[in-house]
């Protein structure tokens, strides 16, 4: 086409995609002005005003005010500048879209009532806290579970395993994850129960260096049961049946010269004492929601091993049912 053809309104609208009232409204406010008029008055638009209005709907579908598209196609004001401004403040509002999501769909999963005020507050306040508000919580926590109990480097390396690093800018299922996680480490009973996880573990291991003077990172109790207990429960053997024997044997022949005491009854209810308190599946649901915070590999909780022990241990000592766990 010709570039001195001139274009009506009409025509204009046509190859735009834009409505005549669209067109004729960015007329009007001298967005796109009209290069010249008929004998009849009627505006005429050259091909400038294609690309002109081309821009002007893609920077409003982008959702730049009028004032600011005028500046840009004007060259008042450079695009990549506006872009880079609007582009900040658009990630700032996914942001807090994103968060807004993470709470409603835990209302949802969670299944709460009208009348259930103080959860929904509760995790709206968790989605809205800052990074160093987070930090705060999450060190409190950890100084509730391992203040005090010693200077062993080996628990340096288990604190930065348990601590989360929620990112800035997080995905909508890394902020449910948080939420979650915060509740549990605010939790008085499971920072009770986490701590005295910790305390058995310094104490085993204050236990091999006082016998074997080993300073060096040994496997745990929980991961000394699942290296034992996997095959059983990879075969499908059952904890009362006497194919589960020599894995209990090993189990208590391990914790008694870990313990430096005989292989009796009272160290086999000992052991089944730790196992019950290994295997809280709070403990397994934090490391999973940690993994999603923090972006790593879903872990392989321990628990199947915990329960398949405790059990074979329960049948044989007669110690009875299991404590009850919230």
């Amino acid at each position: 086409m010709d570039g001195d053809t001139l274009h009506s309104i009409g025509e204009l609208a046509r190859r735009t995609g834009l409505t005549v009232k669209t067109v004729r409204f960015y007329s009007d406010r001298g967005i796109v002005a009209p290069t010249d008029r008929s004998p009849a008055g009627h505006r005429r638009y050259d091909d400038d005003a294609v690309a002109r209005l081309d821009l002007v709907r893609t920077l409003r579908e982008l959702g730049l005010d009028l004032a600011t598209i005028r500046e840009v196609v004007d060259r008042d004001l450079p695009l990549p500048e506006v872009a880079a401004a609007h582009a900040a403040a658009l990630a700032v509002q996914i942001r807090v879209l994103r968060l807004r999501h993470a709470v409603l769909t835990a209302v949802a999963e969670r299944g709460l009532t009208p009348e259930e005020t103080d959860p929904v507050h509760r995790l709206a306040r968790l989605a809205r806290l800052s990074a160093a508000e987070r930090r705060d919580l999450v060190d409190d926590f950890l100084r509730a579970v391992f203040d005090g109990t010693g200077t062993d480097p080996a628990f340096a390396g288990v604190r930065r395993s348990m601590t989360p690093e929620l990112p800035d800018d997080p995905e909508a299922e890394q902020a449910r994850a948080w939420m979650e996680l915060a509740e549990l480490a605010l939790d008085p009973d499971f920072r009770a129960a986490v701590r005295r996880t910790v305390e058995d573990l310094a104490a085993d291991r204050s236990a091999d260096r006082a016998r074997t003077g080993t300073t060096g990172p040994r496997p745990d109790l929980a991961a000394t049961v699942c290296d034992l207990a996997a095959p059983a429960l990879a075969a499908g053997i059952h904890p009362a049946s006497p194919q589960a024997d020599p894995v209990v044997a090993a189990l208590t022949a391990h914790y008694a010269h870990r313990c430096g005491h005989p292989d009796d009854t009272g160290l086999r209810r000992r052991l089944l004492h730790r196992l019950d308190r290994l295997h809280d599946p709070r403990r397994d649901r934090y490391f999973r929601l940690l993994a999603v915070v923090n972006r790593w590999p879903a872990p392989e909780g321990p628990a199947p091993a915990l329960a398949w022990s405790a059990e074979a241990l329960r049948v044989r000592t007669g110690h009875g049912a299991p404590r009850e766990r919230r």
